[in-house]
């Protein structure tokens, strides 16, 4: 069974949040608790948490006790506190396999790493209950010739629907909890490339705001300099190429928050281009090139989404414990715009 997450609100088309993807819980043992191992205290206590999953939890240091990391033995004692951060079970377990293509980037025994195309949802939500790459990576999996029940894969992170590029799913309860683990410390590394309005003025920088759900409409986030609202989100970016009325750019992720860069980059005034949600099919005039509306038009026909692409996944492998690093080219849609563009403005 795939390991998934609905919104918390199911009247949306987006999650609210990656952090969905965790469950966070603090224990504070009675004042008449009598020795008890912490791994089946834990167990005992989380609702669907097998034994294997909390010790896995454990030996990546997601349990805590009294701030501490322990081991699964430690025998827990009156007023011990324990925090725990692990990911979150399955909503619905009602799943159907389907047979959709994906490609699959890397795969081994413990996990899968998939360039998504755009125009796919990661997993089942409001309005897309099937076609998902959830339903596309049961499929894939139940055909493999070492699958067996145990073989339980799962999602540490999403990307949005007409965002492409990288996704890592995990293949075992053990590695979901030890990719979980890292996705929630934010030291897996998570590189976009997107092209945006306007000419950047800076080389590289660092936007920081919180963000939570757009008050006029809950199926956007937008940006809070208010920091009693929303989430902490913090992106970096650095100029690839200038265009003069857009800009080329990298943005690396340090948190993961629902639709960050999208709502980041509109927040410091360059909207990515094509982006219909958060205003990017409007033409910004520039009287420097002749019949730009309609050369803009024909960008807009040729990539009809967001200008964003999930380029480069860095990670710290669940059992051989080596870094991996993988990219992805820029598909069609995005190359054949840039291609465009150099061209129009050369």
């Amino acid at each position: 069974m795939l390991y998934y997450n609905f919104a918390n609100d199911l009247n949306t088309e987006e999650p609210l949040d990656e952090q969905d993807l965790f469950e966070h819980y603090r224990f504070i043992a009675d004042k008449g608790q009598e020795p008890m191992r912490l791994d089946k205290f834990l167990t005992m206590r989380i609702e669907n948490a097998t034994r294997t999953k909390v010790q896995k939890g454990i030996e990546v240091g997601s349990v805590l006790v009294n701030q501490r990391i322990v081991k699964s033995n430690y025998q827990i004692k009156p007023a011990d506190i324990v925090t725990v951060v692990l990911p979150n079970p399955p909503r619905n377990p009602e799943l159907i396999a389907e047979n959709i293509p994906i490609t699959i980037v890397y795969e081994d025994e413990s996990l899968v790493l998939v360039n998504k195309e755009a125009g796919m949802v990661v997993h089942p939500g409001y309005n897309n209950y099937n076609g998902t790459l959830v339903n596309a990576l049961l499929f894939h999996i139940s055909k493999l010739p070492e699958y067996s029940d145990e073989m339980r894969p799962g999602l540490v992170h999403r990307i949005d629907k007409d965002t492409s590029g990288l996704i890592l799913v995990a293949k075992s309860e053990s590695a979901l909890v030890h990719l979980a683990k890292q996705f929630y410390d934010h030291s897996i590394q998570r590189i976009y490339n997107a092209l945006v309005w306007g000419d950047v003025k800076n080389d590289s920088g660092t936007v920081t705001g919180n963000i939570s759900r757009d008050l006029k409409d809950r199926r956007l986030s937008a940006v809070f300099e208010d920091p009693s609202i929303g989430k902490h989100a913090v992106t970096h970016y650095k100029v690839l190429e200038r265009f003069g009325f857009c800009t080329l750019i990298e943005c690396k992720l340090e948190t993961g928050r629902t639709h960050q860069i999208r709502a980041h980059m509109k927040y410091i005034g360059h909207t990515l281009f094509a982006d219909e949600a958060y205003g990017g099919l409007k033409v910004l005039s520039h009287a420097k090139f002749p019949k730009f509306d309609s050369f803009i038009q024909n960008c807009f026909e040729i990539m009809s989404r967001q200008a964003l692409h999930a380029k480069t996944l860095a990670f710290v492998h669940p059992e051989s414990k080596k870094w991996m690093d993988f990219n992805s080219d820029l598909p069609e849609d995005f190359s054949s715009v840039l291609t465009k563009i150099r061209t129009f403005v050369s």
